[in-house]
């Protein structure tokens, strides 16, 4: 094989999952934003995905900020050179690292040290499994940090709070697949997707569910009992209220797949792998004489879906403008519901940042005013040494909870912005202080990257891109207040109503 070719094939493969949805999941979000109902703030984040999505496939930029854990599942024949293959998957995601079609997403587990080039032990992840079919067939997942954090491994029997017993039948399957997509409410980038893995040993089992992710949401399961129970699933989860980044809503699930594997008596895993609404998964065969692509998977005859028709600049009517730095006037009159429109200075800042500043770490910056940006952006730095964003979207929040609340006290910090909500601290914090949480749409990196109109500098470099504090100049940067200086939070109220929800489906059904 000529193994260059074979690099750049699988170059290719890794520039199309980051900048580009598959044909199948793009009918799925055409179908949600449709379904949605009009003039609601789930709605709005439907028309913010629509045009990130036509913005990435212009600009050839990565969907999300979070460009995930590559991992690879590559079938190839018995006398393929697996060890030639895997030095050319590393060579390819350098190089789409380089180009800022990656974050360099592969940190030291001990020291907190980023490789830099996504390449470490363990990253990326390659299953190489052998067949007798003449091609190689290479599929990748590009699985974000909020969505990975959302999947769950169960052990039945168990007691599942709103459901009551679990028990070891599919019934009990039931169960835990509608707790964990109650469970994930809107921190795992919802309208999501579900991998469900029954059985097996504990590795298998998640094995299996992450496999369930590469399957075309068209097909058919082979089983009659998990067919019904995939069709069931997307049906009532639908029905929880949970929407589109946990706003509320009727689209909270785009699809369920299941499959199943012998287990050991004693033991019985269910396993859920969540995905979030980008379903960022490719797959070709490869010639493995050539290694070129000679066939791209999840093809459909239909349509490309042009997303630009429902994008919108004016998602509502009314919308107040901030002007950093904020007030804490401003703040307090604020409310739960409100769409801002953020002008001025807006400073990045996630785990590495909100730890260091909690434990006694010196500021660099005068955060009093400011707003932080639960953030960590794909940069990429030029010849003269000017940094330029590439793809800006907020991260999971909830992962700040020890710490939001002192740090926004201690530096005077008015406003934060992240997905998914925060949690009770956070909350009295923004009451007592006169904050504000601010919910921008999960994965739409390069609509929140055109706000940004200049990198006015940086710190703490030193913890890596992700984590360092970027100094971002912004123009028009759309959020949803969801937590309020008032004791309001709309993310509380939410999982109060899908938890009422998910009670109705306690009695037996399969």
């Amino acid at each position: 094989m000529d193994i260059n070719k074979f690099e750049n094939s699988v170059y290719s493969l890794v520039v199309s999952a980051a900048t580009k949805l598959p044909p199948d999941v793009a009918q799925a979000m055409k179908h949600a934003i449709i379904q949605e109902a009009p003039e609601t703030q789930s709605a709005m984040a439907l028309k913010t995905i629509a045009k990130n999505l036509h913005m990435a496939e212009e600009l050839t930029g990565p969907i999300c900020q979070d460009t995930g854990l590559p991992y690879f599942l590559v079938y190839c024949p018995v006398d393929a050179n697996q060890l030639e293959m895997k030095s050319a998957i590393h060579n390819a995601l350098i190089a789409a690292t380089k180009n800022g079609k990656l974050r360099p997403n592969s940190v030291d587990s001990l020291t907190g040290e980023n490789s830099g080039n996504n390449l470490g032990p363990c990253t990326p992840v390659i299953q190489f499994r052998q067949w007798k079919k003449p091609y190689i067939d290479v599929k990748l997942m590009l699985k974000g940090g909020g969505s990975e954090n959302k999947s769950v491994q169960y052990t039945v029997p168990c007691e599942l709070d709103g459901l009551g017993t679990a028990g070891r039948d599919l019934d009990g399957v039931r169960k835990c697949i509608m707790h964990a997509i109650y469970s994930a409410q809107g921190k795992g980038c919802s309208a999501g997707f579900i991998g469900v893995g029954i059985g097996g040993d504990r590795t298998a089992s998640y094995e299996v569910a992450k496999d369930q992710l590469f399957r075309h949401l068209e097909d058919t399961n082979d089983s009659p009992m998990l067919q019904e129970l995939e069709a069931y699933i997307v049906g009532k989860a639908n029905e929880l209220g949970i929407g589109t980044m946990g706003f509320g809503g009727k689209i909270s699930l785009l699809g369920c797949k299941i499959g199943a594997v012998n287990r050991h008596p004693a033991s019985f895993f269910v396993s859920i792998a969540y995905m979030c609404w980008a379903n960022r998964r490719v797959g070709a065969e490869i010639n493995a004489e050539t290694g070129e692509i000679s066939k791209w998977h999840y093809q459909t005859v239909e349509k490309e879906v042009d997303f630009s028709q429902y994008a919108s600049k004016s998602f509502v009517d009314q919308v107040v403008t901030l002007q950093t730095p904020l007030t804490e006037e401003q703040v307090r009159s604020l409310k739960v519901g409100d769409v801002v429109r953020i002008n001025g200075m807006v400073y990045t800042g996630r785990d590495a940042v909100h730890k260091h500043l909690a434990t006694g770490g010196d500021c660099p910056i005068d955060l009093n005013g400011q707003i932080i940006y639960h953030c960590g952006p794909v940069m990429l730095q030029d010849e003269t040494g000017e940094w330029h964003v590439k793809a800006a979207g907020p991260t999971t929040s909830i992962r700040e909870e020890p710490y939001q609340g002192d740090v926004m006290k201690k530096f005077g910090i008015r406003a934060v912005i992240g997905k998914g909500g925060m949690g009770a601290a956070t909350l009295d914090a923004l009451q007592d202080f006169g904050g504000v949480y601010l919910n921008a749409i999960g994965g739409a990196a390069q609509f929140y990257a055109d706000c940004i109109k200049s990198v006015e500098g940086v710190d703490l470099l030193e913890l890596g891109v992700p984590e360092a504090i970027w100094h971002l100049k912004v123009e028009g940067f759309t959020a949803v207040v969801t937590m309020d200086a008032h004791g309001n939070s709309l993310h509380k109220d939410i999982d109060e109503v899908s938890f009422q929800e998910l009670q109705k489906y306690a009695k037996k059904v399969f």
